[in-house]
């Protein structure tokens, strides 16, 4: 029987890895872990995230992504009819976030930058993924959990996306892919990664997401306002602009 962690792990991004074809109105791709205990995610987040959707929509199973809220998209297309329960629904959610009990490590590719600095730029992704397992293990060590089965979970983006995404974890987690100078003994811990699709409706796979674009634009454009941002601030255990 695996000794589980005390912790659980869920991961999303913002923006596309790719190195080709860069938007230039958001050149960005953003790598997020939220970190959560799991008895606090139990008894705390999920069922702060149920009681809103049971508020707003009468049932739990609508899935929070943060491109359907800002464009007002299926399930929140409400909360563009009705402004007094946009605002509702707008406060809970920054409540929500901002009272969630959770660690997050980001980590942000300017990819025009990235390509610019670089002759062979190393894919984002993978510069993302090692910095944010690299201060997920510096967490782990701080709260001795070496030896016990750590599961981190992404969001399933197909069977060729998740396999390959799945070799690059394993060999991080392997100490076969080293980033920077820094070396950490990731075989400490037992990192498993778990894939799962959108409409599971977990609501750490939800906090990530909705996480991920607000760091983005923080480094994008620093001067703009970002409300979103200030109320995820505080929960940054570790924040990696790169280059």
């Amino acid at each position: 029987m695996p000794d589980f962690s005390d912790f659980i792990v869920y991961a999303d991004e913002s923006g596309d890895h790719g190195m080709v074809n860069i938007d230039p109105q958001y050149p960005m791709f953003a790598l997020t872990f939220c970190v959560m205990r799991k008895d606090a995610y139990t008894a705390e987040i999920v069922p702060a995230m149920q009681g809103l959707k049971f508020g707003i929509w009468g049932h739990d199973t609508v899935v929070l992504h943060e491109h359907e809220i800002r464009k007002s998209l299926g399930p929140f297309g409400v909360l563009r009819t009705d402004r007094a329960l946009r605002t509702r629904f707008m406060d809970e959610l920054n409540a929500l976030i901002e009272t969630a009990p959770m660690t997050i490590f980001a980590s942000v590719i300017h990819k025009e930058k990235h390509r610019a600095k670089y002759a062979n730029p190393w894919n984002p992704y993978e510069i993302a993924l090692h910095f944010c397992m690299e201060r997920l293990h510096m967490m782990l060590t701080a709260e001795k959990q070496h030896g016990k089965t750590v599961h981190v979970v992404f969001e399933s983006r197909g069977a060729r996306e998740d396999a390959e995404l799945e070799l690059e974890f394993r060999r991080i987690a392997g100490n076969d892919s080293h980033w920077g100078y820094r070396r950490h003994d990731f075989s400490r811990f037992d990192f498993q990664p778990v894939f799962i699709p959108k409409a599971a409706n977990a609501s750490g796979l939800q906090l990530a997401d909705l996480t991920a674009r607000p760091i983005a634009l923080s480094q994008l454009r620093p001067g703009q306002p970002n409300r979103a941002f200030e109320i995820t601030r505080p929960k940054l255990g570790g924040l990696k602009c790169f280059p």
